[in-house]
């Protein structure tokens, strides 16, 4: 049984959003940095965040396998696109949620040319889970997309 002294240490957690740990896997064209995980908060089931997306950025296409996500718009807009071939797209704003369950092909997009776009994320893990996928990214209009270790470009030898 817990005591008020072991809540003390194992309690809430309060992490400034000044110290945000910005060791976390890192991707052209956005900033990720870290809030709740293991190391800052002792957190063993979330991973939670803030993601600055730059104006025009984009990922290739991929999947967070089994993991759920949580993306809320702080600012800017985002155009998500989903399916097999990517056929359903949706806008989200400031103020907005967007919930990619597992397993679901998606691309995210920052839909703005001079803005950047600010969420916070929340995932299900900790793992940084992504499967790329060679899929034709369907808006790709100046040729710029994430390219990491994370999203690489698929083979495209056609």
């Amino acid at each position: 049984m817990e005591t008020q002294d072991d809540w003390r240490d194992n309690g809430v957690k309060v992490i400034s959003g000044s110290h945000l740990d910005t060791n976390t896997p890192q991707t052209p064209g956005m900033n990720r940095a870290a809030a709740i995980n293991f190391a800052t908060a002792g957190a063993q089931k979330l991973w939670a965040g803030t993601v600055e997306i730059h104006p025009d950025a984009k990922t290739g296409v991929h999947h967070h396998g089994d993991l759920e996500s949580i993306i809320y718009i702080v600012s800017g807009k985002a155009r998500m696109r989903w399916g097999d071939q990517l056929q359903y797209v949706a806008e989200a704003g400031p103020g907005d949620f967007i919930f990619v369950p597992p397993f679901v092909p998606h691309q995210e997009i920052n839909a703005c040319t001079d803005e950047s776009l600010h969420c916070v994320l929340v995932r299900s893990g900790q793992d940084p889970v992504v499967v790329n996928l060679d899929i034709p990214v369907a808006e790709d209009p100046a040729g710029l997309f994430w390219v990491d270790a994370i999203h690489p470009v698929p083979n495209q030898d056609s």
